[in-house]
């Protein structure tokens, strides 16, 4: 692993994610901007962090970014709803001007929010997410404070997660659930237009997703919008860019058994994940 150097060095891009979900905010940003280095962080074995008080998301996922800031990473993302709606803005505003005012965090769901106003007509959102980021209301909050004419309809899908990572996306019971909650949001304000996949595990239910979709509703997933808003990011902003490095690598790390988190970890990524274990 690489020791921490403060310098000029280059380094990994880092991403961070509480389990699984955010390999898929990776996958898309490798798509986007294959040349950069990137090491992943999966925080598997204190996951899901959607039933943690928001105390100890922040408290867990300050770790790991000190973690990545030791290997070196002057840009990290928080590629898990629950971490960037609980935990990054304290970690913007209190720690890194403290630890490492040179570096830089940053989340989904902001990137998310933004595109939001592209696409509705009607100014009803929908959004699907854990109870933990439902419970958070910071979609809710972003939304509202950026388009204040749109009114926020959110939803927990307690089971979505559990179908994916048991591998189970592709059965009938994806097929029951998804249609289910899909009933159950729109049924509460049928004039939602845009519905937003508020967890990065749910561009593996997408297929279902849309079988059971009205058409018009407009269904936003979050890869595709960070991994543009990312490029963005580095070409307004050299002076981040200039320590990432561009071998276009990619390293993953969790804090369970490897030999459980890589075969599910390389459904993800669609290739083959060789992890190792590391203690946060």
């Amino acid at each position: 692993m690489m020791t921490n150097d403060s310098g000029n060095r280059r380094a990994p891009i880092g991403v961070f994610d509480s389990g699984f979900g955010g390999l898929t905010i990776l996958r898309d940003i490798r798509r986007v901007l294959p040349q950069y280095d990137y090491l992943f962080i999966g925080d598997n074995a204190r996951a899901p962090y959607g039933t943690r008080s928001r105390e100890l998301v922040y408290e867990f996922t300050l770790q790991a970014v000190k973690h990545l800031f030791a290997q070196g990473c002057h840009l990290i993302i928080l590629a898990c709803n629950t971490a960037s709606a609980e935990a990054l803005r304290t970690i913007q505003q209190q720690d890194l001007p403290r630890i490492a005012p040179d570096r830089r965090v940053l989340g989904v769901v902001r990137p998310t929010v933004e595109k939001v106003g592209e696409l509705t007509h009607t100014g009803h959102i929908g959004v699907f997410g854990t109870p933990g980021t439902i419970a958070s209301r910071s979609y809710n909050i972003e939304i509202e404070g950026m388009f204040p004419h749109c009114t926020v309809h959110g939803h927990a899908c307690p089971m979505w997660v559990p179908l994916v990572e048991n591998r189970e996306s592709a059965g009938d019971g994806a097929d029951y659930f998804v249609k289910k909650d899909i009933g159950l949001l729109l049924g509460e304000c049928p004039d939602i237009d845009t519905v937003i996949l508020g967890c990065t595990h749910y561009p593996l239910l997408i297929d279902k997703i849309h079988k059971h979709m009205p058409q018009g509703v407009n269904v936003i997933q979050q890869g595709p919008i960070v991994a543009h808003s990312l490029a963005d990011y580095l070409r307004r902003h050299p002076e981040i860019e200039c320590h990432c490095n561009q071998g276009g690598t990619c390293r993953y790390y969790t804090t369970e058994d490897p030999d459980h988190f890589s075969p599910l970890a390389s459904v993800f990524v669609n290739e083959p994940v060789n992890a190792r274990r590391i203690v946060l």
